[in-house]
């Protein structure tokens, strides 16, 4: 027995989780992160790692790439449901800005996987293979339709299966049913959803069983615990049987400005019903320790956060060109899979120097560092976590600016300016949340600049600290001046919004306000 929730410890929304032989495989949310789609591998359920990403670029549209003042902030790769069928992995999920569904399909996870569409827009979706050879997909908001697809899975089957088998109470919720997750369990068809009821005032999982696919589903809601944290509900994600028989949830919990972190729910059975947590005080609740076995023990595991000295491997030696080593995109090959761009990367903007150092040019002028191309970013850790990174701004154009971001639609940024031939340390910030609280962000402002003071050269080593227990949700940044650290500026405020809809990231950037150009090096990037 021992305390491992939650799990990740950092931002890994919309779980679906599925066992093959003694591996455990885990989808999230990415978004507009790229590459997308990532998968994480466990042979416990405690302890998670990259095992690989699905994609690079998802409908390669300008927003998906920054470019004519689009963006796919809120947007892009949503809620994925993941399923092994006859020896394949299957990937469905929809491109929310697009209004499309994408399906993906692999022999094993780590690729190639190929590339389908199929015609409809399904939120939220559960892929179900009947024994029969018939192919479902359950899915949609309040309304919960069960929709058969296609032999070929293209489209909704002509003259299948099309109805609503799951309607919610739109006067009793903020947010009617979905995240949609569809078993067969003993010969009983398990739904599990979530939605957000007036009465809890939180997220709250849900469960309907059928005895037959496209039966009456009969529901209730199952739990409603926030597992002792400021209220927020841990509900929505996948359940999935261990080798000896058990069953656990992986849902994920709202923590505030560090995002939705997934957690491990033990699960029993009643009368055909999945109960989840262990019941207490009159109320299932989530248990503050849980008895786990791994199915490979003594295996050490890749963390999911790094430090990075951005070391030239020499896999490529002109890295920029395109077909890098044919189908392998010029990320994986030459960055660490903790990494993920803001966006879809210019591949011609950026690259690893033989000497070492990431090395970032700006494409073009932009307003503030939320357009900036080729942001390379990672997860910030909850509770507490820091990191820092030397810069050379020597290659900036006046204008320019290169640093260490905290992301988020409220975000921060410390590193250094140039202006008039001079180098300035400074922080830019975005305080006060945009107005209004729908999905997608198309913040022009330039920064606050909060801090600055002129630097005797154009080399700084600079970081950014994140407090998020109990939801503090701060950050300081600070220099670092002959080895010893300095705060500098007011600690920041970040805010978990719609408008970005993702946990707080580091970022390293670099961003023209006149003319596109500059090149700034990033190297000896330290995580803590």
């Amino acid at each position: 027995m021992r305390q491992i929730n939650p799990l990740t410890r950092a931002d890994y929304p919309d779980p679906d989780v599925i066992r093959v032989g003694d591996t455990y495989y885990m989808i999230s949310t990415t978004m507009y992160y790229m590459p997308g789609g990532v998968i994480l591998r466990s042979y416990d359920l405690a302890n998670w790692e990259i095992a690989s990403y699905i994609f690079d670029e998802l409908d390669g549209t300008p927003a998906e790439r920054l470019e004519d003042g689009q963006n796919c902030y809120g947007k892009g790769m949503w809620a994925a449901s993941l399923r092994y069928h006859e020896g394949r992995f299957y990937v469905i999920f929809v491109s929310h800005g697009q209004e499309n569904t994408h399906l993906f399909i692999a022999d094993d996870v780590a690729g190639p996987w190929e590339h389908r569409q199929i015609r409809g827009y399904f939120h939220d979706c559960s892929l179900y293979f009947a024994e029969d050879g018939r192919k479902f997909l359950v899915s949609g908001n309040t309304e919960i339709r069960l929709t058969e697809l296609a032999d070929d899975m293209s489209a909704p089957k002509e003259g299948g299966v099309d109805k609503v088998i799951v309607r919610d109470d739109r006067e009793k919720v903020f947010l009617g049913y979905e995240g949609a997750h569809l078993y067969n369990i003993d010969g009983r068809f398990v739904l599990t959803l979530i939605h957000w009821p007036k009465e809890t005032k939180r997220r709250t999982e849900a469960v309907f069983v059928s005895d037959t696919i496209d039966g009456e589903y009969v529901g209730r809601d199952a739990f409603w615990d926030d597992g002792g944290y400021c209220g927020q509900g841990i509900a929505q994600g996948g359940l999935v049987d261990t080798p000896d028989g058990r069953w656990f949830a992986v849902l994920f919990r709202d923590s505030g400005a560090i995002g939705r972190i997934p957690a491990l729910v033990p699960v029993t059975w009643q009368d055909g019903w999945p109960c989840y947590g262990e019941f207490r005080d009159g109320e299932w609740r989530l248990p503050e320790e849980i008895e786990i076995s791994s199915t490979r023990p003594g295996y050490e595991y890749e963390p999911l956060f790094t430090s990075d000295e951005f070391e030239f491997c020499g896999a490529a030696e002109d890295a920029s060109q395109a077909g890098i080593a044919d189908a392998i995109s010029k990320t994986r090959q030459l960055l660490k899979p903790q990494w993920q761009w803001n966006h879809v990367p210019d591949d011609a903007r950026w690259d690893i120097l033989p000497e070492g150092g990431l090395a970032i040019t700006t494409g073009t002028a932009c307003a503030n560092p939320m357009w900036a191309r080729n942001t390379l970013t990672q997860r910030m850790r909850w509770p507490e976590c820091e990191a820092e990174v030397t810069i050379d701004a020597s290659g900036l154009a006046d204008g320019d600016r290169a640093g260490m971001c905290a992301m988020q639609g409220c975000y921060c940024m410390i590193g250094i300016a140039k202006e008039n031939g001079r180098f300035y340390l400074e922080i830019a910030e975005k305080k006060e949340p945009t107005p209004g609280f729908g999905i997608g962000c198309n913040d022009t402002e330039a920064p606050e600049i909060t801090f600055r003071e002129e630097l005797d050269g154009p080399v700084a080593t600079v970081g950014i600290r994140g407090e998020f227990m109990e939801m503090k949700d701060t950050v300081s940044c600070f220099v670092r001046r002959n080895g010893a650290v300095e705060a500098v500026g007011e600690p920041h405020r970040m805010y978990f919004r719609l408008d970005h809809f993702t946990g707080a990231r580091f970022g390293l950037c670099a961003w023209s306000t006149k003319q596109a150009g500059g090149t700034a090096v990033f190297r000896e990037f330290v995580y803590r």
